[in-house]
């Protein structure tokens, strides 16, 4: 097979695939991973304005990078996918790249750890605090715990099973 072919069948297949659509369900999921981001992120940078005590002088360029870049990878995961309908980009972009760097980041702001979770409810009114009050500090490390471990998971599964999905619809575009 030449490289021309090879190329014609991969763009044939994209394109294949992307005719198809996105179900329905996988797309509002997508909204709904945009509007959770927007929102968190709104959410943290009030507490950043504010200087709430939320965010500790370990919080520098870096950090923020971190957290911020972890955020907003998930914008344009959801963004890709759910709005625009992009599933293939989406997933060239999560699997060769921003899964890697959620992981990274998930472990880099474990280490530094430049969060009081006693001020994380600061920024709701008082009528709301209780929904937010009941994290503390041993409770934030631990979810930061478990985004790193299934980001590190994910790290590796999502090439792998994007490379098995690929060979397995080639091998099925060909027997057909």
């Amino acid at each position: 097979m030449s490289k021309t072919e090879k190329t014609e069948n991969w763009f044939s297949r994209a394109k294949t695939e992307a005719a198809k659509g996105i179900p329905r369900e996988d797309r509002v999921f997508g909204v709904v991973i945009v509007v959770v981001s927007i929102l968190m992120m709104l959410y943290f940078v009030v507490h950043q304005l504010n200087a709430t005590g939320f965010f500790t002088s370990e919080f520098e360029i870096l950090e923020m990078i971190m957290l911020y870049g972890n955020l907003t990878a998930w914008f344009i995961t959801g963004t890709l996918e759910g709005i625009l309908g992009q599933r293939l980009l989406s997933r060239l972009f999560d699997s060769f790249g921003a899964i890697i760097f959620m992981a990274f980041s998930f472990v880099w702001l474990l280490v530094v750890f430049p969060f009081d979770f006693n001020h994380f409810a600061d920024v709701l009114p008082e009528s709301l605090r209780f929904l937010l009050q009941w994290i503390t500090n041993d409770i934030g490390w631990a979810l930061l715990l478990i985004g790193a471990i299934l980001m590190a998971v994910a790290a590796v599964y999502s090439p792998i099973a994007y490379k098995i999905v690929t060979i397995k619809r080639f091998k099925n575009k060909q027997d057909n």
